[in-house]
């Protein structure tokens, strides 16, 4: 005789929670995250040999010691080769890319929270040629923001195949994320946290298994393919003792400072490139030349600038970098990062905050183990907390960063350390910005995405979908329609509820659309009512909800 509990057999419970856990479409979505991971990861791996081919080919040497060997090439090569490679980056933009930018993390985000996933497979493959590219001639960025967008290219495109609905297609393009982060880091921990946090923007059950899943067959491909270890090499370092955590929040502070100044540098860098473009006119297919010409200047003096960093990175973990010369090589890679993006070479800037960020940490470090030699680590350790909090800050992405730092050390002592630093810095950098790096691109084209589905929901719904077509049952009259456009209240068919549903006054039941004609005249071809609107936008916050919570 079965037991009963609550009233139920243990029989009738297994079966219900069974039917629970693998119901009709779970298995099925994992099934298909297995195979997402699987080809983001090689396309991450593809994606990271071009880019040692090229820089091989142009520098004599991979990403690993690839600054070392810039620093002995002659001055002209270090010109020659990011101007060179710049101008092919331009012509590449100016003849097959249709927006002339590089699509990265940012566009990742705005397909997977309002545009239903539709991502372009000829932006993804353009954006990671030029990105590889770019990187492979010495631009200053870095390599997993585009493996993130190809990864997500890759999916979308697996979603139209396999005839996914929009929820599955959502956390398809969040299993590219996840696996591309988790192949770049050797951190399949991180890389799921990474697509919940960052692409996704939540934390649903639904979503979690498959993600893990793709996370984990990301790692496992790159540690087949290129071996079991880390991104980094990181020492071996322990904290010296729980009351130096006080000189870890203040290093948050610092960071903070690093964050908000790489942001702000980028920021003006852009502004300042289109207001150069719009008062000379110039090519557009000559601006990544220019840049490339302006990396090479840089690196003249401090070679530290090319490519992703990750040498230097793991010099400073190591404490082979003198105060005054990672001082240098910070104001040196902002001016650089911020070039190479304004002027349209391809790359993110995940790697750039880490290299910063243990920059940031590392002169931290010097001056706070002079000061308490008794009571501090070594400035490595700060490095490594540095290079988290930085990284944090600017992508928007606290979780995530703290498990890539502890992934790579596996010390809960560090662990501690790393995320009094993140939070401090994250915190700060979010009052000062406002928005991370990623939201800010998205804001630019008024996307607000980073303030929850309550404010930009409305602008992913267009007015032709929930109007009331001219003539329809109920429809106003012709005559009061007319009257309120010629009172200059009207919307177009186009506009989105975030337009409308401001217009609308106590006294405003409905709003007129309008179509324009080639002339210039007005067609009047339905009305949108107050209430619709607000039935539209409460059912899309209710199935929002829903889908974050399912």
């Amino acid at each position: 005789m079965m037991q009963r509990l609550f009233g139920i057999s243990t029989r009738e419970l297994l079966r219900l929670f069974g039917a629970r856990l693998f119901r009709r479409d779970q298995p099925w979505l994992w099934v298909l995250a297995l195979m997402v991971g699987t080809i983001s990861g090689y396309a991450a791996l593809l994606f990271y040999w071009s880019i040692s081919a090229l820089q091989r080919l142009f520098f004599g040497e991979t990403e690993a010691a690839i600054e070392t060997m810039v620093a002995r090439l002659d001055w002209w090569v270090i010109l020659s080769v990011p101007t060179f490679g710049g101008l092919c980056v331009g012509l590449i933009l100016a003849y097959f890319s249709r927006s002339g930018r590089v699509a990265s993390v940012a566009e990742v985000i705005e397909a997977a929270r309002i545009r239903e996933c539709d991502m372009s497979m000829r932006t993804g493959i353009i954006s990671a040629v030029v990105s590889a590219l770019s990187l492979g001639v010495g631009a200053s960025s870095g390599r997993e923001g585009p493996v993130v967008h190809l990864g997500a290219t890759l999916a979308a495109a697996f979603s139209r195949f396999a005839k996914t609905n929009i929820v599955e297609s959502r956390i398809l393009l969040g299993c590219a994320a996840a696996a591309a982060v988790s192949s770049s880091f050797n951190a399949p921990i991180a890389g799921a946290l990474f697509a919940l946090e960052v692409v996704l923007g939540y934390y649903a059950v639904r979503a979690f298994a498959p993600i893990v899943i793709a996370s984990v067959a990301g790692a496992v491909i790159s540690r087949y393919h290129l071996g079991d270890f880390p991104a980094f090499a990181i020492p071996d370092r322990n904290l010296e003792t729980f009351w130096e955590l006080p000189a870890f929040a203040l290093l948050g502070v610092v960071s903070a400072i690093t964050a908000t100044f790489l942001m702000s540098a980028i920021i003006a860098a852009d502004t300042l490139t289109d207001k150069a473009q719009e008062k000379w006119s110039y090519p557009l297919w000559l601006e990544p030349a220019a840049g490339g010409f302006v990396i090479g200047c840089i690196a003249l003096v401090f070679p530290q600038v090319i490519g992703v960093g990750y040498e230097t990175t793991s010099s400073v973990l190591y404490e082979k970098f003198p105060f005054w010369l990672m001082m240098g090589v910070i104001a040196a890679k902002v001016a650089a990062v911020s070039v190479t993006l304004a002027t349209r070479f391809g790359g993110g800037v995940f790697s750039p905050s880490l290299m910063l960020g243990a920059l940031t940490g590392g002169t931290f470090g010097i001056v706070a183990t002079s000061l308490f030699p008794d009571l501090s680590s070594s400035y490595g350790l700060y490095a490594l907390a540095g290079m988290g909090a930085v990284a944090a800050a600017v992508l928007g992405a606290p979780i995530s960063t703290s498990l890539i730092v502890f992934e790579l050390t596996g010390d809960y002592q560090t662990a501690v350390a790393v995320m009094v630093s993140v939070s401090v810095s994250t915190v700060l950098t979010q009052q000062i910005i406002e928005r991370s790096y990623f939201h800010w691109r998205l804001g630019n084209r008024g996307l607000h995405l980073g303030d929850g589905p309550q404010r930009y929901l409305l602008d992913t719904m267009i007015v032709a979908n929930h109007m009331l077509p001219r003539g329809s049952e109920g429809s106003p009259s012709e005559t009061q329609s007319w009257d309120l456009i010629e009172q200059g209240v009207s919307l177009m068919k186009d506009d989105t509820l975030g337009t409308a549903l401001p217009m609308f006054s106590s006294k405003l039941e409905y709003i007129p659309v309008i179509s324009e004609n080639e002339g210039g005249g007005k067609t009047l071809i339905g009305a949108l009512y107050h209430i619709d609107t607000l039935r539209a936008y409460n059912r899309a916050l209710v199935e929002a909800h829903e889908e974050e919570h399912g």
